[in-house]
C-alpha cells in the first residue's frame, strides 16, 4: 500500500526497531539527525519536509531515561514548528508508568508529568504497548492507543510450544487480570505468586504460590523484567510447589543491574521477551527468545494513519 503524507521518524533509543517498522509499512525512515553538544544539550533537526503530514516519532524512554525523554520531547518540538498535521508519540517502553500514585506522603506522580509534558511539546496522540499501570491512559487528554504483545505475539509463540499440561503463573498480583486472559487464550489454568515490595528500590519478597502448579508446566509472565528479583524469585518458589518445567515470558525486557546473572541461575527454562528496548549482546542469554514488536506497532501504524480501528487486531468490535 502506498501511505500518502506518512512520515516516521527515530530517536537514538531504538533506531533498529524503527527500521523494522518502516520495512513491515514499505515506508522510508524519515532524515533526522540528533546531535548531543559537549554542553550535554541535545539538538535534532527534521532533514526533509513534514508539513501537514501525519508524523509518527518512535521512541523507546529507555537506556538513558532522562536523555530518552528529553529527546522525545524536542523532537516532538521540531516537529510542531515545522507545521506537520499531526503527531503520534511511539513509546514502546513508557518510563514511569509505576508512579502512576501517590501512595506514600509527598511523593510525585510522574507517570502525569510525563504525559503532561508530551502533550505541552505537541504529541496529538501516544502509541504504546503494555503499560505497567493501565490508568497512566487517564493521564493524558490525547488519544492513546494501547497495544499488547500478549496477543497475538506471545500467545501464538507459547502455543507452538506446545507445554504439557500448562499452567500460567501471574509474577505479581497486579497482573492476574491479565494472566487470567493469557491462560484462556492459550487453553491453561492459572495461578499466582504472592510478593512483597521492599521498600522504594526495585526489590521485592516472593511469600507463595496460590494455585495448583504441580506436575505442571508453568509460565510466569508479566509486563516487565527490572532486576529480575521477582520473576526468578517466582521461578524458585514454582519450581518448589513442584512444577515438572518453568518458563517466563514478559514484553519489556530491560535487564539491570544483577538481571542477567540471576537469570542465568535460575530455574527457568526459557525466557520470552519482546524487542521494546535495545537488546545488547551483553544481555543476551542462551536460553533467551526476543519475538519483534514491529508487526504490531507497523499495523498500529497502518491503522491509525488511514482512520481503521486499531482495537480490531486484538478482536475488539469494529
Amino acid at each position: 500500500m502506498v501511505y500518502r503524507d506518512l512520515s516516521i521518524f527515530s530517536g537514538t533509543a531504538h533506531p533498529e526497531l524503527a527500521q523494522a517498522i518502516c520495512s513491515y509499512l514499505g515506508v522510508p525512515l524519515g532524515k533526522a539527525e540528533v546531535v548531543k553538544f559537549s554542553n550535554e544539550n541535545i539538538f535534532p533537526k527534521i532533514n526533509q519536509n513534514v508539513r501537514e503530514h501525519d508524523v509518527f516519532v518512535i521512541q523507546p524512554t529507555y537506556p538513558n531515561v532522562s536523555d530518552s525523554i528529553l529527546e522525545l520531547l524536542i523532537m516532538i518540538d521540531a516537529l510542531k514548528r515545522a507545521s506537520a498535521s499531526r503527531i503520534t508519540a511511539v513509546v514502546p517502553y513508557f518510563s514511569y508508568a509505576r508512579s502512576d500514585k501517590k501512595d506514600q506522603p509527598r511523593v510525585p506522580i510522574t507517570a502525569r508529568l510525563v504525559a503532561d509534558m508530551l502533550q505541552t511539546a505537541g504529541a496529538n496522540r501516544l502509541l504504546t504497548i503494555d503499560l505497567h499501570a493501565g490508568q497512566v491512559q487517564g493521564f493524558f487528554n490525547i488519544p492513546v492507543d494501547e497495544l499488547t504483545a500478549m496477543q497475538p505475539l506471545l500467545r501464538d509463540y507459547v502455543i507452538g510450544m506446545e507445554m504439557i499440561d500448562p499452567v500460567v503463573v501471574a509474577g505479581d498480583l497486579g497482573f492476574a487480570k491479565r494472566a487470567r486472559n493469557f491462560a484462556d487464550m492459550i487453553g491453561a489454568s492459572v495461578a499466582f505468586v504472592e510478593k512483597r515490595r521492599l521498600g522504594n528500590n526495585s526489590s521485592s519478597e516472593s511469600l507463595g504460590v496460590i494455585g495448583d502448579v504441580r506436575g505442571k508446566s508453568a509460565i510466569i509472565v508479566d509486563d516487565e523484567i527490572d532486576t529480575a528479583g521477582s520473576i526468578v524469585g517466582a521461578a524458585e518458589i514454582v519450581r518448589r510447589a513442584g512444577a515438572r518445567a518453568v518458563y517466563a515470558a514478559a514484553t519489556h525486557a530491560l535487564l539491570t543491574g544483577p538481571a542477567v546473572e540471576r537469570l542465568r541461575n535460575s530455574p527457568i527454562e526459557e525466557l520470552i521477551v519482546t524487542d521494546t528496548v535495545q537488546m545488547p549482546l551483553r544481555k543476551r542469554l542462551p536460553n533467551m527468545t526476543v519475538l519483534s514488536v514491529s508487526l504490531l506497532f507497523g499495523e498500529a501504524i497502518a491503522r491509525i494513519h488511514t482512520g481503521e480501528s486499531v482495537g480490531a487486531m486484538f478482536g475488539a468490535p469494529v
